[in-house]
């Protein structure tokens, strides 16, 4: 399929207006429309949060009436199903549109296909998979929840260049500097969740919030705490909006965590730890697209060899500590390269003096 300079360019701004919706839209896709008459745009919008508006309505109603004749680039394929919203498929075809271009299908199973096949069966031209790489990365999150019933995860590591996150007494403040923690804060930002593990609480007392940059809405913080051992003053308690994931039932020490605003879910393994894919799915049951990682090297470890892991983000400093500072990943120890986790490099780039990696576990 062919398309103009003048498709691609509409797409472009459509998928520059759905990434306003990054930090806002979850559990919903981030999502952009384009409306283009007689060669200039009539209409635009995105999709802000869950319950307002879809972006083709935002578009449709900028318009108005010169939306009769004009095409629609959409970054995600039109719902056909009444959600909070009615559907943007009945909206495109009342409103007199005569062409969509969607960037990508809808991965969500009750959509998949049928926004478009409505379209068609009211005459009107649809097309599909003008600039798709760039919108599945825009929604990587959502396609993985829609697709897998589990979030994407992102591993976020903050080290030395001889792989080390603190030093043998845990000093770690700071290994990086002033640019690479504020970027840490946009992931975090854009994340449905930020998970950590009890290590981590007991050792830095994180509050695990977005700062250094504006954001009106606070991920869900989860802690992995196999024994309940979180103190009810810990800061990530701090506000509520905390899930503790544990492998044990103990009414009296679940009773004062959820008094201070705690939820807590009880996922036990085989080993008495708490089941790492099964938090997966109940966080995707929750309608969490995004999950950010900051943990220590042993739950970092787990997370790896339970294939809980799609993506590392990590931020490397010009520095070296030496071999008895604490390292990145707790796993044990290999026979054969054959074994390593190999990853697929997409994004490098400076942040000050450090270096921030961008990886994708290599699919086998």
């Amino acid at each position: 399929m062919t398309f103009s300079a003048t498709d691609h360019e509409a797409m472009s701004r459509a998928l520059v207006l759905a990434a306003h919706g990054l930090h806002t839209a979850t559990p919903n896709p981030r999502v952009g429309c384009v409306l283009v008459r007689d060669g200039r745009i009539v209409g635009e919008g995105w999709h802000q949060r869950t319950g307002t508006a879809h972006a083709e309505v935002v578009a449709l109603k900028m318009a108005g009436a010169e939306a009769r004749g004009a095409t629609a680039y959409v970054t995600l394929e039109p719902c056909s199903h009444h959600g909070r919203t009615p559907p943007c498929a009945d909206g495109l075809i009342d409103a007199g549109i005569v062409r969509v271009v969607a960037a990508m299908d809808d991965p969500n199973p009750v959509v998949s296909g049928r926004g478009m096949q409505r379209l068609r069966a009211s005459g009107i031209v649809t097309e599909t998979g003008l600039l798709e790489a760039h919108a599945r990365e825009l929604n990587i999150g959502f396609i993985s929840r829609m697709t897998r019933g589990r979030p994407w995860v992102r591993l976020k590591t903050a080290g030395t260049l001889d792989g080390k996150s603190a030093l043998n007494n845990g000093v770690s403040q700071w290994i990086t500097g002033p640019a690479a923690r504020r970027d840490g804060h946009r992931w975090r930002a854009r994340a449905c969740a930020i998970l950590t593990g009890i290590g981590t609480v007991r050792d830095d007392d994180p509050r695990l919030t977005v700062r250094d940059m504006p954001c009106e809405r606070q991920p869900l913080r989860v802690l992995v705490d196999s024994r309940l051992e979180v103190a009810s003053a810990a800061a990530i308690l701090e506000g509520g909006n905390c899930l503790i994931a544990t492998a044990i039932h103990d009414p009296a020490k679940a009773a004062a965590l959820t008094s201070v605003g705690a939820e807590i879910v009880i996922l036990p393994n085989a080993d008495g730890k708490v089941d790492l894919p099964e938090l997966l799915q109940e966080l995707g049951r929750r309608g969490i697209n995004e999950l950010h990682v900051e943990a220590g090297s042993k739950l970092n470890g787990s997370l790896l060899r339970e294939d809980c892991v799609d993506e590392l983000l990590c931020y490397v400093a010009p520095m070296i500590v030496g071999n008895s500072a604490q390292g990145l990943f707790d796993l044990p120890e290999l026979v054969g390269l054959d074994r390593a986790w190999r990853l697929d490099i997409g994004d490098m780039r400076m942040l000050g003096p450090d270096l921030r990696i961008l990886a994708r576990l290599r699919q086998n």
